[in-house]
């Protein structure tokens, strides 16, 4: 696992020539030479571990472990210093410091020192990545809805059974989302999950990312390129914006469906597949199949489950959860801690027509904790433009 060490030191040579053993022990360096720009770097979320000297040009350099300390998400520190002592070293530890070090700094020492802070920052991600998926899991199972309920429980079945399924709804009510719960929902959770937006391919070029190509097939395939079908072999091929997929590649989805073959663009060996495909779409495909621009066939062999997902405006009362799903959402990945929203802040969502459906709402919820700094969303909060 990679890591980056922000090194603060106001001595130049002494961090490059730490910085120059780092790089040659595979970590990624920054260098800081005062508390403001490592402040700096840290607000950027730069810096996995930070190695901090404790004499600064403009401030002692501890105090940034007070700064840092309500932060759930702030890296580790190491301190270091050419006039440490036992009390000293003390504080920095009931402070938080990984570990404290003197100068000059023993690189048998300072690799022990980032180990254990290496484990802490694996441990971190770890848990983020639990949180992460479990919250991937439920974001679907919120609401009150009869509509969504329903949708749901055929999206599990759809899941269970690694049919083929066709997501329709408006722009921004989370086809993506659902097509991902299925997936991990599924036989095919530890299988790869591959999306693919047709719309914005060139239609040129679509071809190619679905298929492969070998290598002179064409000017410029100076070597095989395997497609996004053979990447998602065993697992699911998510297809949005389908309704944006030229009708003679439409044939060619068609043919994979019902042989679980394919061919690379130039090449002539069959390759097999097993792959559950997912499409979604915000137009309609009926109507494009009366039109000619969408394959009726490969419309059916789609729809083994049609899962519609209503606008938002029509399941408003889902909003407040919803609203709590997007503030342990941001709470989780900012490392803020949000309690809830008013209930005059709620009356003003719920009475607001969502024409962005649920990604205005999460948009929403994310500007609106950006501004707050107390427990509660409220009305100052919210857009003014509404």
């Amino acid at each position: 696992m990679s890591f980056t060490i922000l090194i603060v030191d106001d001595e130049e040579n002494a961090r490059e020539f730490i910085g120059q053993y780092l790089v040659g022990k595979g970590f990624e360096v920054i260098g800081a030479g005062t508390l403001a720009e490592a402040r700096n770097h840290l607000n950027r979320g730069a810096g996995d571990i930070v190695l901090l000297d404790v004499t600064l040009p403009d401030g002692y350099g501890p105090s940034l472990l007070l700064e840092t300390a309500q932060n759930p998400n702030s890296p580790p520190i190491i301190l270091f210093t050419a006039y440490g002592d036992i009390e000293m070293a003390v504080d920095a530890m009931k402070n938080g410091a990984v570990d404290f070090l003197s100068k000059p700094l023993q690189f048998q020492r300072l690799d022990q020192s980032i180990k254990r802070a290496g484990e802490l920052v694996r441990m971190r991600r770890e848990i983020a990545h639990f949180r992460e998926q479990q919250l991937q899991k439920a974001k679907f199972i919120v609401g009150e809805s009869q509509a969504m309920r329903q949708v749901l429980s055929q999206a599990q079945r759809a899941a269970a059974a690694s049919v083929s399924v066709l997501i329709t709804g408006q722009t921004g009510t989370g086809k993506e989302v659902l097509a991902e719960y299925i997936h991990s929902s599924g036989p095919r959770s530890n299988k790869p999950f591959i999306a693919l937006n047709c719309a914005a391919i060139q239609s040129t070029v679509l071809e190619s990312e679905l298929f492969g190509y070998e290598a002179g097939a064409f000017t410029g395939a100076e070597k095989r390129k395997i497609g996004l079908l053979e990447v998602a072999d065993d697992g699911i091929l998510f297809l949005d914006e389908i309704s944006s997929m030229p009708v003679d590649i439409q044939a060619k989805l068609l043919r994979v469906i019902e042989e679980k073959a394919f061919r690379r663009v130039g090449g002539t060996a069959l390759i097999k597949v097993d792959v559950q495909l997912i499409a979604a779409s915000n137009r309609d495909l009926r109507k494009m199949i009366e039109e000619g621009t969408f394959r009726e066939d490969l419309y059916y062999r789609l729809k083994v489950v049609d899962l519609h997902l209503p606008p938002l405006r029509e399941r408003i009362a889902d909003i407040p959860d919803l609203v709590g799903f997007f503030i342990r959402l941001n709470n989780a990945r900012q490392g803020m801690n949000i309690q809830g929203m008013t209930g005059r802040a709620m009356d003003i969502l719920t009475a607001y027509s969502w024409p962005g459906n649920i990604r205005e709402l999460r948009n929403t919820i994310e500007r609106a904790m950006l501004f707050c700094d107390g427990a509660e969303l409220d009305i100052e909060h919210l857009p003014l433009t509404w």
